[in-house]
């Protein structure tokens, strides 16, 4: 490399796109193109970026497979960033085992970051820790240590894992300040505030109030039956029964839930389940139906048990009834929350995070766009989709995957 390379090289790595870009804007030779790219990226310009990364990739001779492998691990990291996640992940396996047969360890973990914060936002959070199982950043620089601690972190906190995410993130914070790198540590920054914000409600006994992520993570080990509306499941200590498929039975384990000790009136339940202004007979019949249908589905954690004016729910354990809700209660809540983290979304990516129909996502989209909670922009397949954050109502248990006992 000549010395404008280098240098261009050097302001990149140290988040300074503007000191690379003068030095190397006027030139098109391969390397020049990659940084310019890289440089493109960082400033935000993500169409341009991708345009010259492709470029340098075809600049770049067959004999050069280490520049190729990390045109498109810059091409990866633009396309998770613009929730491409239609991506072929192939190609950034392909690249990493490229760079680590070279040793190239620092671009190689890069890549590994890269492909566990993917699997992160589709929920497969087994994956994600097993590739990162046994990996070592010590020797890489600060950067790259930093933005390792948070791939660890949030696997921590979709885990609920709340004093080994702190542990990541006071980690990814120190290494973030060792690379004097104003955006990495703001991320970091941005990062640690889930754990200090309101993620979900606790409604008990007629009341409500709000829980930190620690205050999710005790109550789900306490013993307590918990009727869980973020994931639409009963839980108790290691069991856990999803009713996410089974609208009517959740709305009336909810209902009873709300209302534990006490009963709930007949007219109430149809009302929730069934969307039923006026009960006759039939609506009845139904509730009878639905309501022994939800006594078999809970089976050893809880019973409903019919009481002159309706129905009433208890746990089997003796344990007190809650119920874990989101901040708001919100329909299309977990397309909310995806779109929380203020990145343009194309339907097709949501759909793959929450997997969902493409349809499905398209009618919800079309109903928050009504209600005005999301704006699109763009035309055809560059549409997108986007809100800005609401404070206090992304939570991190919308998000896709499993939680502890899932």
């Amino acid at each position: 490399m000549d010395s404008l390379i280098t240098a261009a090289a050097h302001a990149l790595a140290a988040g300074d796109p503007l000191g690379a870009l003068k030095r190397v804007a006027l030139r098109n030779d391969a390397p020049a193109l990659a940084l310019r790219g890289i440089a493109m990226a960082q400033l935000g310009d993500l169409v341009r970026a991708k345009a010259l990364l492709k470029s340098a990739a075809r600049a770049f001779s067959p004999r050069e497979a280490v520049a190729r492998a990390r045109c498109v691990v810059a091409e990866a990291e633009i396309a998770l960033v613009s929730r491409d996640l239609s991506w072929p992940v192939k190609a950034l396996d392909q690249a990493r085992a490229t760079l680590e047969a070279h040793g190239d360890r620092v671009n190689a973990a890069h890549a590994r970051n890269l492909a566990v914060r993917r699997l992160l936002l589709i929920g497969h959070l087994d994956e994600a820790e097993r590739r990162l199982d046994g990996f070592d950043p010590s020797p890489l620089p600060p950067a790259s240590r930093a933005a390792h601690e948070l791939a660890v972190a949030g696997i921590a906190i979709r885990r609920l894992r709340t004093r080994p995410a702190r542990e990541a993130l006071a980690r990814a914070a120190q290494a973030a300040g060792a690379s004097g790198i104003p955006a990495l540590m703001a991320e970091v920054e941005s990062a640690s505030l889930v754990l200090d914000a309101p993620v979900a409600r606790l409604i008990a006994r007629g009341g409500e109030r709000p829980l930190l992520l620690e205050e999710v993570e005790a109550l789900l080990t306490s013993g307590a039956l918990v009727v869980d509306a973020c994931r639409n499941v009963v839980r108790n200590a290691g069991t856990v029964i999803s009713l996410a498929t089974r609208p009517v039975l959740f709305a009336l384990a909810r209902a009873l839930a709300e209302a534990w000790p006490s009963d709930v009136a007949r007219s109430t339940l149809i009302a929730r389940a069934f969307r039923g202004k006026d009960a006759d007979e039939s609506h009845r019949a139904r509730l009878r139906v639905e309501a022994g249908r939800l006594r078999a589905e809970l089976g050893m954690l809880a019973q409903v048990k019919a009481t002159k004016r309706g129905f009433a729910l208890s746990s089997r354990h003796a344990g007190a009834v809650v119920v874990l809700a989101p901040p708001a209660d919100e329909e299309n809540a977990q397309v909310l929350a995806l779109l929380a983290d203020g990145e343009p979304w194309s339907s097709s990516a949501l759909a793959i995070a929450l997997g969902a129909s493409p349809r499905t996502v398209q009618r919800a989209l079309e109903q928050l766009a009504q209600a005005g909670k999301v704006q699109s922009f763009g035309r055809g397949r560059a549409l997108r989709w986007m809100t800005p954050q609401v404070p206090g109502f992304p939570t991190i248990l919308l998000l896709p995957g499993p939680l502890p006992n899932d």
